[in-house]
């Protein structure tokens, strides 16, 4: 059973930055790791203990540096292991192998204004983003190419969000010049036109867009709305079908929203959304009502696994891959948990001579750890072990209270 209620306040946090924290990703390649963007201008990417938090951590596993603003925006690449993106009020974006911890590319002059949000596409080819100067783009970042865009895809001054479906369409929320919020859809081939425009209200509030490629819905949050309103999608005119809307009533003040994977298929759960109210966390479960007890498997066609479909280098070098797919047959089962590496690079590896270029990898590793870090690390791993200790004895005095309370109503 899920315990709820308030936490402690002296529970254990991660809290390494020295800004406030942004933006943050979960990585869909290990359930292990986090990348956290923040004010203090650096992304961070941390490696959480398999049965979470002991104590407060303030070790990252690796450091990303080079934005020279705060950074918003943290998305990790769909299908390549340790390819992260960021976005910062630089207006610029970085493409990070976190394995060696080095940019490997950077969008400099692409957007003229704050970067609204950026999402990749199912394959991770190529990403697109919403900007404050009021446009779309689609832009190939290996190729440092905008490859289609669409000024004032909404006329309205409020902000835009943009995300890719699954077919390579793009879907679009903003406002229209009156201020009624819209949803739009656009056919990246030729983006002069939407393929429909859908008005909703007059509300402050950006609709945020959360999608699921394999249902085809799209939740809208609206930031500051008490109601969640979901569409499903389709190939065909009108495109577009308002499915229904889920109304509470308290405002959320942000939303969080499960991978498909750590949804229990035994009740038909299709989303499961985490609503941010003042002072809470609230979890708020989509279900679609069957009679059967048995999989549907039409609510859960295969879906994106935790294995990547390439190694960073190989995305970096030009190749594709598409999600590669697991059935939740019998619900997700966790795989072998694998440790996260960072390689850092010498820099003098760059100036070596060719003949060396073929010797082991093992050669051009990291140049050696500086003592002092070792000595935060181990003392890390002592007040772990210590407040694991500490959990066995109070949980050992706990069984023998219970024992002693059990022999007495035995008697």
């Amino acid at each position: 059973s899920l315990q709820t209620g308030r936490i402690d306040k002296a529970y254990p946090t991660v809290c390494g930055h020295t800004g406030p924290v942004l933006d943050i990703d979960w990585c869909p390649h290990n359930d292990h790791v986090i990348a956290s963007g923040s004010e203090d201008c650096t992304v961070m990417v941390w490696q959480i203990p398999e049965n979470g938090l002991v104590t407060s951590m303030s070790e990252p596993l690796v450091v990303l540096e080079g934005h020279s603003k705060r950074v918003g925006i943290i998305t990790w690449h769909p299908t390549a292991r340790n390819v992260l993106l960021s976005a910062g009020c630089d207006n610029q974006i970085y493409i990070w192998n976190v394995g060696t911890g080095e940019a490997m590319i950077r969008l400099e002059d692409m957007h003229p204004d704050v970067i609204f949000n950026v999402t990749w596409n199912r394959n991770g080819s190529l990403i697109c983003t919403a900007c404050k100067d009021k446009t779309i783009r689609v832009i190939d970042p290996r190729k440092e190419a905008i490859v289609a865009e669409k000024e004032k895809a909404h006329e309205g001054a409020r902000p835009m969000r943009a995300i890719f479906l699954a077919d390579g369409n793009v879907l679009t929320t903003g406002f229209s010049r009156m201020s009624e919020r819209q949803l739009a859809l656009w056919n990246t081939d030729n983006m002069e036109e939407p393929m429909t425009v859908n008005e909703m209200d007059t509300s402050n509030g950006v609709l945020l867009p959360f999608y699921d490629p394999d249902t085809s819905i799209v939740y809208l949050c609206g930031k500051g709305d008490s109601s969640i309103r979901y569409f499903e999608i389709t190939d065909e005119a009108p495109y577009v079908h308002f499915l229904s809307t889920f109304a509470t009533k308290e405002p959320q003040r942000g939303m969080g929203y499960m991978p498909k994977r750590g949804l229990d298929v035994n009740k038909c759960e299709i989303a499961r959304f985490y609503k941010l109210h003042e002072r809470k966390c609230e979890p708020i479960v989509m279900t679609v009502p069957r009679k059967s007890d048995l999989f549907q498997d039409d609510l859960y066609p295969d879906t994106s696994g935790p294995d990547p479909a390439l190694e960073a280098e190989e995305w970096f070098d030009g190749k594709n891959g598409d999600p590669i797919l697991i059935s939740l047959k019998n619900g997700y089962v966790q795989g072998k948990h694998r440790e996260f590496k960072v390689v850092k690079k010498n820099i003098l590896d760059s100036k070596v001579t060719k003949n060396s270029e073929n010797s082991s990898p093992a050669n051009k590793s990291a140049s050696p750890t500086p003592v002092i870090k070792s000595e935060a690390k181990l003392e890390e791993i002592l007040k772990e072990i210590k407040s694991l200790k500490d959990l066995v004895s109070s949980q050992e005095k706990r069984i023998i209270k219970l024992e002693d309370q059990m022999s007495k109503i035995a008697i």
